[in-house]
């Protein structure tokens, strides 16, 4: 009997990680993991996500963007309000189309095995992202003459539903795929969004302007777009807890 208690012992004792706490376990990517994630690690991990960012994408879009609001400036007649509200629908389009290609990470396969999770990684790359997003928003409403200018929020809002539509279809691709760049795939189908949006009756649609009598049910559609494009975000960023055999990775990814 105690040779079998001693081999027993010895058995659990080969398999730690049984009954190990988050602390025996490591950072390996358990669960837990990344509550142990410390300031030092951040600090290392930022500058790396800040030089993979796609600053291509995003100046060449951002670019546009303000090119396109300083060109209402060059007109001799001040544009109205619903042309000028189209404008800033196509830079919001604009802006978006660089946010596509946000959680493009050539390294994707390899990142995955870290104890740094997608959440996170995905939560910093906007969080790095988002300031300057702010300002060229701001600085795009100031390129627009101010008699010509829409109301600043329901266009704030649909240019917020926009970017987040193009974060939530990029997410979708990363959540159910294995492709590490996800930007090119995720331009297509927001383009293809846009043209559907276009495609329907402005009383049922969304693109409804300033004095028409079905402008404030648009804003509400907006709103909704909004809502569920964050929402889904946010359910297909963590990393899936088990994957199907022949269709994910083994990474996780």
């Amino acid at each position: 009997m105690r040779g079998v208690a001693k081999g027993g012992a010895r058995q659990e004792e080969r398999r730690p990680g049984r009954f190990a706490g988050p602390a025996q376990r490591g950072t390996s990517g358990l669960p837990g993991a990344g509550r142990m994630l410390g300031p030092a690690l951040l600090r290392s991990l930022v500058p790396s996500l800040w030089r993979t960012l796609p600053w291509r994408a995003l100046g060449v879009a951002g670019g546009s963007g303000l090119l396109l609001a300083a060109a209402l400036r060059w007109e001799e007649r001040a544009p109205g309000e619903g042309s000028t509200l189209g404008v800033l629908r196509l830079i919001a389009l604009s802006g978006a189309l660089g946010l596509a290609f946000l959680l493009d990470d050539p390294a994707r396969h390899t990142t995955a095995t870290t104890p740094v999770g997608r959440p996170l990684r995905a939560g910093l790359r906007l969080a790095l992202v988002a300031p300057l997003l702010a300002l060229w928003w701001a600085t795009t409403l100031l390129l627009i003459p101010g008699q010509a200018r829409p109301p600043l929020g329901p266009a704030t809002l649909e240019a917020a539903a926009v970017a987040a539509t193009a974060l939530a279809l990029a997410t979708v691709a990363v959540r159910f795929t294995d492709a590490a760049e996800v930007g090119r795939a995720t331009v297509l189908r927001l383009g293809v969004a846009a043209a559907l949006v276009l495609l329907v009756p402005e009383r049922w649609g969304l693109s409804a302007v300033p004095g028409e009598p079905w402008w404030e049910a648009t804003q509400a559609r907006w709103t909704v777009v909004l809502g569920v494009t964050v929402a889904a975000t946010a359910l297909g960023t963590p990393e899936p807890l088990r994957r199907r055999a022949g269709f994910f990775s083994p990474s996780g990814a």
